[in-house]
């Protein structure tokens, strides 16, 4: 998912939408979201038709017709519902300055709901945990399924299977820290030809059964649904595994803008798709036996080989896509003060999306390898699936209403006749997955409740810091005044105090008149904020305020999904009247110790929780990309 970002006259270009003449970058950002936006859906045939005619069996009843025409109307349905009309044609228009994904629709929600209603960052902190726990099931499920085509070869291969996918695993995250410009150019072509096999492949069996194509009928999904009870209900949770990933439409969509995302989909994607799922239903209806493994016996044996081979290329770039998703919702939680700060290297000079985070990156691939090894295979992986998503999609969902009604501007009631049927439909889906919860669904729940915990204590340990922090330090105006009439002395240089507060004295700053009597001859306390858009436009940066001779006031201002870099913003001051000389300049950071305390703030078990987040948290030199050799740190203890 962090992808370079494509700029363009692009997307939304009004000739497009006139019908005028399409600029080839339109196409070239078309072919790129087929590969990364569509790559963990696109995937998908490769097990939900088996899992959801399973499932509708019972494991061994009869494969009859209205099984099977049942569960394809289901997954057809599901298709045209939740990806096309949901994400395709009404989130991808809720964007935040372009911008889309769970926290970028929570900083939007939050700028028109305002920053005290506590619901909207509690459901973002519930969709970006549960989107970890997708990270972790999607390479492990995908490369899995993928490799389990060579049992289809030969049953000789089938030891083999667990320790190549293990292998292909360790390998995709052990190259994470070279980054993926030089690869993610071949991602459009690759999945564009999975793309074609998949709609060649279900093609031919659909001819042999044309009968195959009533499943458009959505009775024949009312009708199975109404006949089988509870079975149907956990028919719906295998079913959601063919529209897992459509969370990838909004969340890519800054990658590659509107108009290309939708495009894809409705001509290369969703017709694949579908075709596929069709000739893998006509061939479980002439041949009931390959329910074994249905998507690669509908091959003929020329091209097992070659389709596995396939199979695993597109498998792999459905989970790079979900890896650097990865890091990229990290660095927005980070500045949306959701995660303590950590290492983000930057694998390209020329895109600012690409960037490899290893703290992220190895605890992804341990949680990947464990799912592998405890689950073995990708039905039983199947069971884990689904639910993490579908918690995702409902708190999207509820966001959404938020946004349409009150950035949109629409009467509440045409909110709700638009986005409860689809809430629903989310909620049955969240429901139906919520059966398996035994059987593997409690691997991401667990995980998920895991993160909130993290990003609940963190959130509310900064506050809590912050506000001990502000009651102990002196008004910057009051302050400055003193300082004017009895000014002590003073040394060459310029000194940047970093603080929260703008208009409090930095602790910092307080330290360091105590110990070292001294005031450089320019002092600036720095303060620096992180905006609900996505980005933000140079001239808006930096704003200063002369305070008087020795004090100046700045105030450095990021976008969600930027990373500071406060030397070259501070370069930016020079338009101010600022003469800044990296040479000369010295950083002064606080570094707390803090202490949990049994009498206020948090309960003992969460103090330490967050005292340990802390005390991991990457350094704030790096952080902010300071030159380690002008920085210096002033300790201070303090109680939460």
């Amino acid at each position: 998912m962090a992808t370079p970002k494509q700029v363009s006259e692009a997307p939304d270009d009004p000739a497009i939408q006139a019908g005028g003449h399409v600029p080839p970058s339109f196409w070239i950002l078309a072919l790129g979201s087929i590969g990364v936006v569509y790559g963990d859906i696109g995937t998908s045939p490769l097990y939900a038709i088996r899992e959801s005619v399973l499932a509708a069996t019972g494991k061994s009843g009869p494969i009859t017709e209205p099984v099977v025409l049942g569960v394809l109307s289901l997954i057809i349905w599901a298709l045209i519902l939740v990806v096309t009309v949901k994400y395709v044609f009404v989130l991808l228009n809720a964007d935040n300055k372009g911008e889309g994904g769970t926290l970028s629709l929570m900083a939007l929600a939050q700028r028109v709901m305002g920053s005290n209603m506590v619901l909207i960052p509690i459901l973002a902190m519930i969709g970006a945990a549960l989107f970890y726990g997708d990270a972790m099931i999607t390479p492990a499920i995908s490369v899995l399924s993928a490799i389990e085509g060579l049992k289809v070869i030969t049953p000789a291969l089938e030891p083999y299977v667990l320790p190549i996918t293990l292998a292909i695993i360790v390998a995709l995250f052990s190259v994470q820290a070279r980054g993926t410009a030089s690869v993610a150019s071949l991602f459009g072509p690759i999945t564009l030809v999975w793309f074609n096999a998949l709609a060649l492949s279900g093609l031919a069996h659909i001819v042999d059964y044309p009968a195959i194509l009533l499943s458009f009928n959505p009775i024949y999904a009312v009708t199975f649904l109404g006949s089988h009870g509870i079975i149907g209900l956990v028919t719906l949770g295998a079913v959601f595994l063919a529209v897992t990933g459509a969370e990838a439409l909004y969340a890519d969509l800054g990658h590659f803008g509107k108009r290309p995302i939708q495009l894809a989909w409705i001509i290369v994607v969703f017709p694949a798709l579908v075709t596929n799922y069709l000739g893998q239903g006509a061939l479980l209806l002439q041949r009931p036996e390959t329910i074994e493994n249905p998507f690669f016996l509908m091959m003929p044996e020329w091209a097992l080989v070659p389709m596995v081979v396939l199979a695993t290329a597109a498998t792999i770039i459905a989970s790079q896509a979900v890896i650097t998703g990865a890091y990229s919702l990290t660095r927005q939680a980070i500045q949306l003060g959701l995660l303590p700060r950590m290492e983000i290297r930057f694998t390209s000079e020329a895109h600012a999306g690409q960037i490899y985070m290893p703290q992220v990156n190895w605890l992804i691939m341990l949680g990947v390898l464990a799912l592998v090894i405890m689950f073995k295979t990708s039905g039983s992986l199947a069971s884990a699936y689904g639910i993490a998503v579908t918690g995702t999609m409902v708190v999207t969902s509820i966001m959404a209403i938020f946004v349409i009604w009150k950035y949109w501007k629409w009467p509440l009631w045409a909110v709700l006749a638009m986005m409860l049927p689809l809430l629903a439909i989310d909620v049955i889906f969240l429901g139906a997955n919520a059966l398996k919860v035994l059987d593997g669904g409690y691997v991401p729940l667990a995980l998920g409740a895991l993160l909130i915990l993290v990003m609940w204590t963190w959130r509310r340990g900064s506050r809590i810091l912050f506000e001990k922090t502000r009651k102990s330090e002196v008004p910057l105006g009051d302050l400055v005044k003193s300082l004017s009439k009895r000014p002590p002395h003073q040394v060459p240089g310029t000194a940047v105090f970093f603080t929260s507060d703008p208009d409090s004295t930095p602790t910092a700053l307080l330290h360091s008149l105590k110990h070292y009597k001294v005031l450089h001859e320019n002092n600036v306390v720095l303060t620096i904020r992180t905006s609900d858009s996505p980005s933000v436009a140079p001239e808006d940066r930096v704003k200063m305020e002369k305070l008087n001779e020795l004090f100046s006031r700045l105030i450095i201002t990021y976008g969600y999904m930027e990373t500071p870099d406060v030397p070259k913003a501070l370069s930016l001051a020079r338009k101010l009247g600022w003469k800044f000389n990296i040479m000369t300049t010295s950083f002064f950071l606080s570094r707390r110790s803090v202490r949990a305390s049994k009498h206020e703030g948090m309960p003992v078990w969460q103090d330490k929780l967050f005292i340990g987040l802390a005390r991991n948290a990457n350094d704030a030199s790096s952080y902010f990309r300071l030159p380690t050799d002008r920085v210096v740190e002033v300790g201070s203890q303090i109680t939460v």
